[in-house]
Order: structure tokens, then sequence, then C-alpha cells
């Protein structure tokens, strides 16, 4: 059942551009299955609207389909049937029949310009010849984000400069993933954002299925389900060498994360991959990660570049390198692979972004006294800390372990953490350090004896 969960933010920002006296043009873009046509379809309950959906066909098709879906909107039969030829008569014939603020959404807007370079260019004539100065709300809309980017966004575009706002749809937040499922336990709910990473269509799909082995075996390992080669088709519709991306992605996801490395495992010039990792990184598939102490992060020589979509992560972990597996239906080989290694070389790793995630909520309830702007991973040759918290502005720090396993936490992992606090170089003559654990199992008695009777460590389950 499909469930309109948070986008808050975006639906009081789409709000804000409607209640606007003049025109307003807003670019609403993100990755395929994020929820953008589902987020334009509540803004739009109750308000007179045109939605029309571009194709992959030529321009004279579209422009057919528009002028039918402008002749509904406008009770014109006379429309129906007259052969238009242009994009601008169609917008005037729209505008001119409608005495109360309209919103027209073009969505797959990106189709458009594949079909015509020159659209973007018709299109802005269009809205500063006849759209910008009438009671209207325009919202181009788009899932391949670089051509979103390209045609609408980035200085050489012809609407450069013309729209009024843009959203760039993300995946929805862990701390939402309870409003899809109130009666999961937490447990199961991290597991399950370990593989949909928050895509809405992803929780949908595994929404039926209790357990996480059974919902991976039939939405993702049968040759014919919907996310069997979903990697493929998110990237073929965005770069024309996916097979590099691929050994890229591939690279990442078996540990190699420094440039170096990755250059030598590809047998690469590091110079050779900076367009790639730009492109991924635009793409919200991979970051670059530096130890969160470092002053200028652009040009720290620590940076790591780290698989950022949970989907993406679990599915060159576990589906890629074991195609030939899955094509030669041996499904149940994966499957035992998948078990063995789900916690340890996945779940584990994507706790600790949802430990990040929860940090930032602890600071607006006001667990220290003071707040924290900076929240990230730090290491250096010889040690790694999962989270540390900065205080940029004053003398505090936090150092934080996230523990997803079986067994209890206990003291042992505390004095592990103060220990490697004391390898961290940041205002280590006056700083304040203070520590938090994270454990999915809970704390032993001990620990939770030690917590209490100090104000600088704090447990969190």
């Amino acid at each position: 059942m499909k469930k309109f969960i948070n986008r808050v933010t975006e639906l009081n920002f789409l709000e804000k551009e409607y209640a606007k006296s003049d025109s307003s043009l807003v670019v609403l873009y993100g990755r395929r299955r994020v929820g953008k046509t589902t987020l334009i379809n509540q803004f739009l309950k109750n308000k007179g609207s045109i939605y029309f959906l571009a194709t992959e066909e030529s321009e004279k098709q579209n422009m057919r389909s528009f002028q039918k879906d402008v002749a509904n909107f406008t009770n014109n039969e006379i429309l129906t049937s007259s052969n238009m030829s242009e994009w601008n008569a169609l917008f005037k014939v729209l505008i001119n029949n409608s005495n109360e603020k309209i919103v027209i959404v073009i969505d797959e807007f990106q189709y458009l310009g594949k079909a015509n370079c020159a659209f973007p260019s018709i299109f802005q004539k269009i809205w500063d010849l006849n759209l910008k100065d009438k009671n209207i709300m325009v919202i181009l809309c788009g899932s391949y984000i670089s051509m979103m980017e390209s045609q609408t966004l980035a200085y050489s575009s012809p609407l450069y400069g013309r729209r009024t706002g843009q959203i760039k749809l993300k995946q929805i937040e862990f701390k939402y993933y309870r409003d899809f499922h109130p009666h999961v336990e937490r447990k199961n709910l991290i597991e399950l954002y370990s593989i949909t990473g928050g895509v809405p269509k992803y929780i949908e799909m595994f929404e039926a299925q209790t357990d996480i082995f059974d919902a991976i075996n039939n939405n993702i390992l049968s040759k014919s389900s919907f996310l069997y080669d979903e990697p493929n088709f998110l990237l073929r519709n965005e770069v024309s060498e996916v097979g590099t991306y691929f050994s890229i992605i591939k690279t990442i996801a078996e540990g190699n994360r420094k440039l170096s490395k990755i250059a030598t495992r590809l047998e690469v010039q590091q110079s050779n991959l900076s367009k790639y990792l730009k492109t991924l990184q635009q793409l919200d598939i991979i970051e670059r990660e530096v130890p969160v102490t470092e002053d200028k992060p652009e040009k720290s020589k620590k940076g790591q570049y780290i698989i950022k979509d949970n989907y993406i992560k679990f599915w060159f972990l576990f589906i890629y390198p074991n195609k030939s597996y899955l094509e030669t239906n041996n499904s149940g080989i994966v499957l035992n692979k998948i078990k063995e290694n789900f916690i340890d070389r996945h779940v584990a790793f994507v706790y600790e972004n949802v430990c990040v995630e929860k940090m930032w909520e602890l600071n607006n309830q006001e667990i220290w006294n003071f707040n924290f702007n900076k929240v990230g991973r730090w290491w250096n040759n010889n040690s790694e800390i999962d989270l540390v918290a900065i205080d940029s502005e004053g003398d505090n720090i936090i150092f934080g372990e996230c523990k997803y396993q079986t067994s209890k936490v206990g003291i042992n992992i505390l004095a592990k953490l103060e220990e490697k606090a004391k390898s961290v170089i940041y205002k280590n003559d006056i700083r304040n350090d203070y520590y938090v654990l994270f454990s999915i199992s809970g704390f032993t008695d001990e620990l939770i004896v030690i917590a209490n009777n100090r104000n600088d460590v704090y447990l969190s389950e």
C-alpha cells in the first residue's frame, strides 16, 4: 500500500511558491523511484493543475500528447482535432483559458531536451514571453540527474537564472521508517534500511515480507524481479561508459577506498579516474569522506571514497560478484553467502550512518550542554573511530562507537574508545572530551552504572 511519509520541508516549499502572487518556476529532480511524482501528486491536491508526462518518443509525439492534455484541461474540443506545430501556441491556449492560478507540471522534462537539444531554449522563450508575467506555477521534474542539471540548472543552460527554486529530492531518512512499519522492531528496521536505503518504491516492495532474507530472495535474487538489475538501469541513463563506472563502484565495494588503491586495482592512472568519481558523486552514489577533524577537507590527502547509496552498496557486495550463480538459477548459493556476511560486511556499516543521523537528533534534544556542528568518522594510519562530533566554536568534542552485535556492549568498549580518543589531535590542551556508545543489543549493567555516574558518557540504543 502506498504511503506518503515525511517530505514536509519539500511540501512547505512548494506551497510557498504556489502562494506567491506572481509566477514561479521550480525544478524538481532526483534519482528514479525516490518519490518525485508522489510528492507532486500530494502537492497538486485541490489545485487547478495540468500534469504532462514526457516520454522517450519524438518531440512531435510528445507535442501531440501535451496537446491532448491541454484540450482536456481547457475543455477545448476544437483543439483535440487541430494540427498544432508549435509548443508556444499550446501554452498560450492553456493560460488564456484559465482565470485561476494553475500549476503546470512537466514530468521527465529531460526527455524533451533529449528529443530536441534546442527544447530548453524553446521553453526559455515560452517562459519569458508568455508565462513569467502570468499567475502560474511551473514545475519541471526529471529523474536523470545529470541531464536535468545540464538542461535546467547549469550556467550554460538557456533556463539558467529563470528558476525561482529547486529541489533535489533525496532518500527518506531512517527515522521515518517507523512510519512505514509501526510494529517492526528497530533492529529489523535497520536491516530493511540497509537494503532499501530510503527509496520509497523499494520500501513498498519489501513491505509484505516479515523475514529480510525472504524479501531479498523474492525481490532481488530472482532474475525477473524488479531490483535484480536496478543499478544498471540507474546508470545507463546517466552515463555512457557503464562498464567503467561498474568497475569503479565494484572496486570501492571491495574495500579499496583511497584514490591510489582504486587506481592500482583498476590499473589506471589516478588522473584518469577524476571525471568518473566526480560524476558518481553528483549522482549521489558515492561520496568522498575525510576525517571530520580536517580543517580543509577539499585539500586533505586522507580522503576516501565510500558508496553512499545503501542498495547499490548491497548490490555490489552480494549481487554483482555472484551474477554467474544467479544466471544459472543457483540463487540458494547466493542467499547463503548473504546470510553469512550480511551483518558484518553490510548492516554494521550502515548502522554507523543511522547513529550519525541519531546524533543530530540528540543534538537538538540538548543531551549535552553544548551543540556540535560537525559529525563524521575519524581515522589515521593506526586507528579508526566510528563517529566524532565537534563543537567548532567551543572546546568540546564527542567520541562515539556504534556496535551492531548480538551481545551487550560493556565497559571494555568504553575503555577502548577512551584510549583511541587520545590519538585525535584537536584542541588537545583545552578540549572537553565526551563519549557516546550506540548498541543495538543494549549495555551491560556495569556500563549502565558507570554512565549514570559520569556526565561525560551517554548510552543510546
